[in-house]
């Protein structure tokens, strides 16, 4: 068994369904990073179900660019959360603002964490597997 690409695609599946919780189940309406982040991860727990079933270790090529944006708009979400002084740059000009927290757990698990979190995940386990098949 592929513990790297295991992994990868359990926090993806975690991360896709615990999005859909959020917008779906509590009714809070995704911002516009919210979204970014999204299409980015739901294409992932395709794709890393599909190599996992295949046994596909080359997959870290096709993941690791959606990985790799994934973290960069997450950690840019998480930043625009938590300093103040960044929301002058805020992207989200309509709808729910994307300095907005709708969760707050431990007083700094935000969604865009938690997001963050999967992103790093995967980004580290196709690494491994990248080194894995050298």
């Amino acid at each position: 068994m592929n513990k790297p690409l295991l992994l990868s695609w359990l926090a993806a599946l975690i991360a896709v369904i615990g999005s859909l919780y959020f917008s779906e189940v509590l009714h809070y309406i995704p911002c516009t990073l919210c979204w970014y982040q999204r299409i980015l991860m739901y294409p992932l727990a395709v794709i890393l179900g599909v190599a996992f079933y295949t046994h596909d270790s080359r997959i870290a090529r096709y993941v690791l660019p959606l990985s790799g944006l994934g973290v960069i708009v997450s950690g840019y979400h998480i930043a625009l959360q938590k300093i103040p002084a960044l929301q002058e740059f805020e992207v989200c000009t309509s709808g729910v603002p994307c300095s907005q927290d709708y969760i707050n757990w431990l007083g700094f698990v935000t969604i865009p964490m938690l997001a963050f979190a999967a992103f790093a995940v995967i980004t580290v386990s196709m690494i491994m597997l990248k080194k894995q098949s050298v």
